[in-house]
Protein backbone atom coordinates (compact mmCIF):
# COMPACT_ATOMS: atom_id res chain seq x y z
CA UNK A 1 0.00 0.00 0.00
CA UNK A 2 1.09 3.60 -0.34
CA UNK A 3 2.51 5.08 2.69
CA UNK A 4 1.92 8.32 4.14
CA UNK A 5 4.90 9.17 2.28
CA UNK A 6 3.87 8.35 -1.13
CA UNK A 7 6.08 5.42 -1.26
CA UNK A 8 4.67 2.32 -3.51
CA UNK A 9 5.14 -0.79 -1.93
CA UNK A 10 3.99 -2.66 -5.45
CA UNK A 11 3.98 -1.72 -9.37
CA UNK A 12 2.50 -3.54 -12.39
CA UNK A 13 3.64 -2.62 -15.33
CA UNK A 14 1.59 -3.74 -18.48
CA UNK A 15 3.65 -3.02 -21.60
CA UNK A 16 6.60 -3.76 -18.97
CA UNK A 17 9.75 -3.81 -21.42
CA UNK A 18 8.64 0.25 -22.69
CA UNK A 19 11.44 2.34 -21.99
CA UNK A 20 9.21 4.78 -19.46
CA UNK A 21 7.74 1.87 -18.02
CA UNK A 22 11.14 0.53 -16.82
CA UNK A 23 12.35 3.89 -16.25
CA UNK A 24 9.26 4.35 -13.71
CA UNK A 25 10.26 1.13 -12.13
CA UNK A 26 13.92 2.37 -11.88
CA UNK A 27 12.51 5.80 -10.62
CA UNK A 28 10.70 3.90 -7.47
CA UNK A 29 13.07 2.11 -6.54
CA UNK A 30 15.72 5.04 -5.98
CA UNK A 31 13.01 5.56 -2.68
CA UNK A 32 12.77 2.03 -1.41
CA UNK A 33 12.70 -2.09 -2.42
CA UNK A 34 9.30 -3.04 -4.14
CA UNK A 35 7.84 -5.36 -5.43
CA UNK A 36 7.19 -4.83 -9.54
CA UNK A 37 5.14 -7.28 -11.96
CA UNK A 38 6.09 -7.38 -15.48
CA UNK A 39 3.31 -8.15 -17.77
CA UNK A 40 4.58 -8.41 -21.15
CA UNK A 41 4.74 -11.23 -24.23
CA UNK A 42 7.51 -14.15 -23.39
CA UNK A 43 10.46 -12.26 -24.93
CA UNK A 44 14.19 -11.62 -24.44
CA UNK A 45 13.82 -8.14 -23.73
CA UNK A 46 11.55 -9.22 -20.80
CA UNK A 47 13.42 -11.42 -19.39
CA UNK A 48 16.51 -8.59 -19.08
CA UNK A 49 14.23 -6.17 -17.74
CA UNK A 50 13.25 -8.26 -15.20
CA UNK A 51 16.92 -9.35 -14.38
CA UNK A 52 17.89 -5.49 -14.46
CA UNK A 53 15.15 -4.59 -11.81
CA UNK A 54 15.77 -7.60 -9.77
CA UNK A 55 19.55 -6.49 -9.56
CA UNK A 56 18.06 -2.97 -8.85
CA UNK A 57 16.58 -4.26 -5.36
CA UNK A 58 13.18 -5.06 -6.95
CA UNK A 59 11.15 -8.43 -6.33
CA UNK A 60 10.02 -9.08 -10.02
CA UNK A 61 7.01 -11.30 -10.55
CA UNK A 62 6.63 -11.89 -14.61
CA UNK A 63 3.67 -12.22 -16.59
CA UNK A 64 2.37 -12.74 -19.91
CA UNK A 65 0.30 -10.25 -21.44
CA UNK A 66 -0.40 -9.70 -25.21
CA UNK A 67 -2.67 -7.12 -26.42
CA UNK A 68 -3.64 -8.48 -29.31
CA UNK A 69 -5.77 -11.18 -27.32
CA UNK A 70 -8.81 -10.40 -26.14
CA UNK A 71 -8.98 -12.93 -23.04
CA UNK A 72 -5.00 -11.46 -21.87
CA UNK A 73 -6.15 -8.74 -19.36
CA UNK A 74 -8.41 -10.47 -17.41
CA UNK A 75 -5.64 -13.23 -17.30
CA UNK A 76 -3.02 -10.77 -16.46
CA UNK A 77 -4.87 -8.56 -13.82
CA UNK A 78 -5.51 -11.84 -12.14
CA UNK A 79 -2.08 -13.48 -11.87
CA UNK A 80 -0.41 -9.73 -10.92
CA UNK A 81 -2.70 -9.90 -7.94
CA UNK A 82 -2.46 -13.27 -7.17
CA UNK A 83 0.74 -11.97 -5.21
CA UNK A 84 -1.25 -9.49 -3.51
CA UNK A 85 -2.26 -5.53 -3.77
CA UNK A 86 -1.32 -3.69 -6.35
CA UNK A 87 -0.37 -0.24 -5.33
CA UNK A 88 0.35 1.63 -8.55
CA UNK A 89 -0.64 0.39 -12.28
CA UNK A 90 1.11 1.62 -15.33
CA UNK A 91 -0.68 1.25 -18.59
CA UNK A 92 2.06 2.09 -20.84
CA UNK A 93 2.09 -0.38 -24.15
CA UNK A 94 1.05 0.97 -27.15
CA UNK A 95 2.35 1.28 -31.12
CA UNK A 96 3.43 4.19 -33.09
CA UNK A 97 2.56 2.87 -36.52
CA UNK A 98 3.23 4.22 -40.03
CA UNK A 99 1.09 6.34 -41.21
CA UNK A 100 1.62 5.71 -44.82
CA UNK A 101 0.35 2.18 -44.59
CA UNK A 102 -2.24 3.00 -42.26
CA UNK A 103 -3.99 5.63 -44.64
CA UNK A 104 -4.26 2.60 -46.98
CA UNK A 105 -4.40 -0.58 -45.26
CA UNK A 106 -7.43 -1.23 -43.51
CA UNK A 107 -6.35 -4.24 -41.70
CA UNK A 108 -3.01 -2.59 -40.29
CA UNK A 109 -5.75 0.08 -38.59
CA UNK A 110 -7.54 -2.46 -37.54
CA UNK A 111 -4.66 -3.91 -35.43
CA UNK A 112 -3.43 -0.24 -34.18
CA UNK A 113 -6.46 0.41 -32.87
CA UNK A 114 -6.60 -3.14 -30.96
CA UNK A 115 -3.33 -2.31 -29.73
CA UNK A 116 -3.82 1.33 -28.81
CA UNK A 117 -7.14 1.97 -27.85
CA UNK A 118 -9.74 -1.41 -27.12
CA UNK A 119 -6.61 -3.50 -25.48
CA UNK A 120 -5.85 -0.73 -23.24
CA UNK A 121 -9.61 -0.05 -22.10
CA UNK A 122 -10.29 -3.69 -21.72
CA UNK A 123 -6.88 -3.03 -19.47
CA UNK A 124 -8.45 -0.24 -17.64
CA UNK A 125 -12.07 -2.03 -17.16
CA UNK A 126 -10.04 -5.05 -15.49
CA UNK A 127 -7.93 -2.86 -13.29
CA UNK A 128 -10.80 -0.59 -11.76
CA UNK A 129 -12.55 -3.55 -11.11
CA UNK A 130 -9.73 -5.36 -9.13
CA UNK A 131 -8.53 -2.04 -7.42
CA UNK A 132 -12.05 -1.00 -6.22
CA UNK A 133 -12.33 -4.47 -4.66
CA UNK A 134 -9.39 -4.22 -2.72
CA UNK A 135 -10.10 -0.43 -1.82
CA UNK A 136 -6.98 1.83 -3.21
CA UNK A 137 -4.50 2.10 -5.52
CA UNK A 138 -3.61 4.32 -8.60
CA UNK A 139 -3.93 3.49 -12.63
CA UNK A 140 -1.75 5.89 -14.91
CA UNK A 141 -2.14 5.81 -18.27
CA UNK A 142 0.29 6.99 -20.99
CA UNK A 143 -1.65 8.86 -23.48
CA UNK A 144 0.01 11.24 -25.94
CA UNK A 145 0.11 14.86 -26.63
CA UNK A 146 -1.08 13.47 -30.22
CA UNK A 147 -4.66 12.75 -28.49
CA UNK A 148 -5.21 16.38 -28.25
CA UNK A 149 -5.59 17.36 -31.39
CA UNK A 150 -5.12 14.98 -34.57
CA UNK A 151 -1.84 15.87 -37.06
CA UNK A 152 -2.01 15.32 -40.82
CA UNK A 153 1.50 13.16 -40.39
CA UNK A 154 -0.18 10.71 -37.46
CA UNK A 155 -3.82 11.08 -37.34
CA UNK A 156 -4.76 6.91 -37.03
CA UNK A 157 -2.69 7.01 -34.16
CA UNK A 158 -3.28 10.43 -32.86
CA UNK A 159 -7.14 9.48 -32.91
CA UNK A 160 -6.13 5.93 -31.32
CA UNK A 161 -4.51 7.89 -28.13
CA UNK A 162 -7.40 10.48 -28.28
CA UNK A 163 -10.09 7.52 -27.34
CA UNK A 164 -7.62 6.06 -24.86
CA UNK A 165 -7.23 9.78 -23.12
CA UNK A 166 -10.95 10.12 -22.66
CA UNK A 167 -11.39 7.11 -21.38
CA UNK A 168 -9.43 7.20 -18.80
CA UNK A 169 -10.25 10.57 -17.62
CA UNK A 170 -14.15 9.41 -17.48
CA UNK A 171 -12.67 6.56 -15.88
CA UNK A 172 -11.06 8.81 -13.15
CA UNK A 173 -14.42 11.06 -12.41
CA UNK A 174 -16.62 7.64 -12.26
CA UNK A 175 -13.67 6.07 -9.59
CA UNK A 176 -14.34 9.20 -6.98
CA UNK A 177 -14.87 7.61 -3.47
CA UNK A 178 -13.53 4.54 -4.42
CA UNK A 179 -10.41 5.03 -2.91
CA UNK A 180 -8.69 4.39 -6.14
CA UNK A 181 -7.26 7.05 -9.02
CA UNK A 182 -6.91 7.86 -12.30
CA UNK A 183 -3.56 9.37 -13.01
CA UNK A 184 -3.10 10.32 -17.49
CA UNK A 185 -0.12 11.38 -18.51
CA UNK A 186 0.53 13.60 -21.57
CA UNK A 187 4.20 12.99 -23.28
CA UNK A 188 5.02 14.85 -25.90
CA UNK A 189 8.07 13.25 -28.29
CA UNK A 190 10.12 10.69 -25.97
CA UNK A 191 13.18 9.35 -27.02
CA UNK A 192 12.67 6.12 -26.85
CA UNK A 193 12.47 2.34 -28.61
CA UNK A 194 9.12 3.68 -30.11
CA UNK A 195 10.42 6.68 -31.77
CA UNK A 196 13.84 5.62 -32.67
CA UNK A 197 15.38 6.44 -36.03
CA UNK A 198 12.55 9.72 -35.96
CA UNK A 199 14.11 13.38 -35.87
CA UNK A 200 13.91 15.24 -32.62
CA UNK A 201 10.40 17.32 -32.58
CA UNK A 202 10.40 20.46 -30.60
CA UNK A 203 10.31 20.40 -26.71
CA UNK A 204 11.54 16.33 -26.98
CA UNK A 205 11.75 14.45 -23.57
CA UNK A 206 13.23 11.23 -22.33
CA UNK A 207 11.42 8.54 -20.35
CA UNK A 208 13.12 9.31 -17.05
CA UNK A 209 11.69 12.51 -17.57
CA UNK A 210 8.21 10.91 -17.98
CA UNK A 211 9.25 8.81 -14.76
CA UNK A 212 9.76 11.52 -12.74
CA UNK A 213 6.54 13.03 -13.53
CA UNK A 214 4.37 10.13 -12.80
CA UNK A 215 5.97 10.10 -9.74
CA UNK A 216 5.64 13.44 -8.74
CA UNK A 217 1.72 13.13 -10.05
CA UNK A 218 0.89 9.89 -8.11
CA UNK A 219 2.04 11.42 -5.32
CA UNK A 220 0.76 14.79 -5.45
CA UNK A 221 -3.08 12.99 -6.63
CA UNK A 222 -2.80 14.85 -9.62
CA UNK A 223 -5.38 14.22 -12.77
CA UNK A 224 -3.14 14.66 -15.36
CA UNK A 225 0.13 16.08 -16.18
CA UNK A 226 2.27 16.93 -19.68
CA UNK A 227 5.29 16.44 -20.09
CA UNK A 228 7.63 18.49 -20.52
CA UNK A 229 5.21 20.83 -18.48
CA UNK A 230 5.44 23.74 -21.53
CA UNK A 231 3.34 21.04 -23.79
CA UNK A 232 -0.21 21.88 -21.92
CA UNK A 233 -0.01 25.63 -23.20
CA UNK A 234 1.66 24.44 -26.64
CA UNK A 235 -1.17 22.10 -26.95
CA UNK A 236 -3.66 24.58 -25.33
CA UNK A 237 -2.70 26.90 -28.56
CA UNK A 238 -2.86 23.78 -31.18
CA UNK A 239 -6.26 23.58 -30.43
CA UNK A 240 -7.61 26.08 -30.73
CA UNK A 241 -5.36 27.20 -33.82
CA UNK A 242 -8.05 27.34 -36.80
CA UNK A 243 -8.22 24.33 -39.05
CA UNK A 244 -7.37 26.39 -42.33
CA UNK A 245 -4.10 26.86 -40.83
CA UNK A 246 -3.60 23.84 -38.50
CA UNK A 247 -3.58 22.06 -41.53
CA UNK A 248 -0.63 23.94 -43.15
CA UNK A 249 1.81 23.74 -39.94
CA UNK A 250 4.53 21.08 -41.52
CA UNK A 251 4.04 18.12 -39.02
Amino acid sequence: MIDALGSVGSLLLVGGTSDIAVATARRYLQERPLRVVLAARDSDRRSAVAEQLRTAGATVDVVDFDAADPASPERMVAEAAAGGDIDVAVVAFGQLGEQEQLAVDPTAVSALGQVNYVAPIVVGTVLANRLRAQGHGVIVALSSVAGERARKSNFVYGSTKAGMDAFYSGLADSLVGTGVSVLVVRPGFVKSKMTEGLPDAPLATTPEAVADAIVTGVRKGKHTVWVPGAMRWVMSGLRHTPRAVFRKLPF
